[in-house]
């Protein structure tokens, strides 16, 4: 019995010890599978977050590559090293807002030496596209060790494209900036031009880099946003007038040259010039040629019998003479060796009207004798004539004159021989006459007439421009300025027929002609002055003198400008009394 009880007990305590290694077992594995599910999803998760770092940085990668091939076309060229971008420009504008000048974008072509695999193909492929490439040059940039050469500026986009599509290896686009004239040569000799670096090398673009510009662009700060617009006086619908009259004028008296501006006599501000043969600014090939230079403004002329407009007016200033005085016109003047005679003499004695109008030589050697030499010299000094004009653009002629003044000379140039000086400066001296005997400097800038009562200097009487203005009246209405009347706006003038210096000698044949205007004569607001370079007769007629073509020009001018000036036509009949009458000379 108590045997079977130990077995039993045995057998109990042997259940019991098995039982409790069995539950052991069952929780050890049950902890070696959480072990190891615990170590499986760690290493998903760093995978997973490995994987994401991946993408995350690719994508980045991926985001800035077409962030920088979206920029490509503003930033220039995707390959090749960094090229300093062109410095920005200001827009120049006309009076009224009309763009004259701008900036605009434009690919140009360079290539990596280094990269080229075969000169002799590329230089070959190019010019299938570029025909006008220089080839041994481009061959020794090409040739060198350099890591970047230019191969050609401003292409244009077709060029870009065509260029492109070839496939050239080593050779690549940089964007930069250029100056662009929509008006092309409409304006070219006062807004002038810029180098392939953008640089002002000529008219207002050099004057801007010479106001500071050029400092802006070498520290950096001229950027195209931040550059205020520069407005200049100049009205773009009067320039084109005037353009388009000396394009025509060159053509219909078959001339080498002509000029006009048109100018503010009581503000000094220039609103129109032009001198042609011009130039087109965007494609300046012919800029540097002789025949191309702005003639109003860089060339000197004898300016022919306008200068009888400051003679007479110096005589009248002087207290000397009136508009009552009279001049022995009867015969030739002897000074020296030089003999004076008149182009059509009326052999009497003329009035200081009648030696206006009919423009003689012998009368207005007589009003210079009045005034004297060193007061003659004076005079045409105190009106700008002779000294070189003031004004922005760089292109300006200093005037002509006898390194010593002797009586000859005084003489000669009472009618305009024997000194030079430049059209614009002639109007110029001319707006003075006219506007009260006020000399103000001419400007190409926005000037109001408070600023230029503070720039002027009374030069002549008040009644000295009021004498100049009616016999101006008076020479339209009945003399040699006729051609030049325009209905409606009261013209008054003063032809010039020079006669050209050939070989040493004055030729009857070669003439530089102008024709000096003012306009409405009852309160002269604009001086317009024309000038045509070796004219010829027209068909049908026998002479080319400046009544028959420079005055025509002036007409011609103010007809189509003047409701653009503001002038309104005034069509009632004009009652100024005559004090000649007149038989018809030039």
């Amino acid at each position: 019995m108590k045997a079977n009880w130990i077995r039993r007990g045995k057998f109990r305590d042997s259940a019991a010890s098995v039982e409790p290694a069995a539950h052991a077992s069952a929780k050890g594995n049950i902890a070696f599978e959480g072990a190891r599910k615990k170590s499986g999803n760690r290493a998903r998760n760093r995978l997973i977050m490995a994987m994401s770092c991946f993408i995350g940085i690719y994508a980045i990668i991926g985001g800035r590559l077409v962030y920088y091939g979206m920029q490509g076309d503003e930033d220039g060229g995707s390959r090749g090293p960094a090229v300093q971008n062109l410095a920005s420009r200001p827009d120049i504008l006309d009076r009224n807002g009309e763009v004259l000048a701008t900036d605009i974008k434009t690919a140009s072509l360079f290539a990596e030496p280094r990269r080229i695999i075969d000169p002799d193909e590329t230089i070959e492929l190019l010019s299938t596209v570029l025909p006008d490439l220089d080839w041994e040059q481009t061959y020794r940039k090409l040739k060198s060790e350099a890591g970047f050469v230019w191969i050609k500026r401003g292409l244009t986009p077709r060029q870009q494209s065509q260029i492109m599509a070839l496939g050239i290896p080593g050779v690549g686009f940089r964007t930069e900036k250029t100056r662009f004239y929509p008006g092309g040569p409409t304006a070219s000799h006062i807004l002038g031009l810029v180098n392939i670096d953008n640089q002002g090398i000529a008219g207002m673009e050099k004057y801007l880099d010479s106001q500071g510009l050029t400092d802006l662009q070498s520290t950096g700060l001229a950027f195209q946003q931040g550059l205020e617009p520069v407005r200049l006086s100049i009205d773009l619908r009067v320039q084109h007038v005037v353009r388009d009259e000396l394009v025509q004028a060159m053509q219909r008296y078959r001339a080498i040259a002509a000029g006009a501006v048109v100018l503010n006599a009581k503000t000094g501000e220039v609103l129109a010039m032009a001198s042609v043969p011009d130039f087109d600014p965007n494609n300046p090939v012919h800029a540097l040629d002789k025949d191309r230079l702005n003639r109003m403004t860089a060339g000197t002329y004898e300016m022919g019998s306008t200068i009888k407009s400051f003679t007479t007016a110096m005589a009248l200033d002087a207290g000397g003479a009136t508009l009552q005085s009279k001049f022995d016109a009867s015969r030739p003047l002897t000074i020296g060796r030089q003999t004076i005679r008149d182009f059509h003499g009326k052999g009497r004695v003329l009035t200081l009207p009648e030696v206006f109008i009919y423009s003689s030589n012998i009368g207005s050697a007589r009003e210079a004798d009045l005034v004297g030499i060193e007061g003659h010299r004076a005079f045409l000094k105190r009106m700008g004539l002779l000294d070189r004009m003031q004004t922005e653009l760089p292109e300006v002629a200093r005037p002509v004159e006898p390194k010593v003044w002797k009586k000859v000379h005084s003489i000669t140039i009472s009618f305009g021989h024997g000194m030079m000086t430049t059209p614009l400066q002639t109007a110029v001296g001319a707006a003075a006459l006219m506007n009260g005997g006020k000399l103000i400097p001419p400007t190409f800038l926005p000037r109001s007439k408070e600023q230029a009562d503070a720039l002027a200097k009374q030069v002549i009487r008040p009644k000295t421009s009021e004498d100049m203005r009616y016999l101006y009246r008076l020479n339209a209405e009945v003399g040699s300025g006729k051609r030049a009347e325009v209905k409606g706006y009261r013209v008054g003038g003063k032809t010039g027929t020079a006669e050209k210096v050939v070989n040493g000698r004055y030729s009857k044949d070669v003439r530089f002609n102008a024709f000096l205007a003012a306009f409405p004569m009852d309160d002269p607001t604009y001086i317009v002055l024309t000038i045509i370079d070796e004219p010829k007769p027209e068909e049908g007629k026998a002479s080319a003198t400046a009544g028959l073509n420079a005055a025509p020009m002036v007409a011609n001018i103010i007809r189509r400008s003047a409701s653009f000036l503001g002038v309104k036509p005034d069509f009632r009949q004009e009652t100024a009394p005559m004090l000649v009458s007149y038989e018809g000379n030039d």
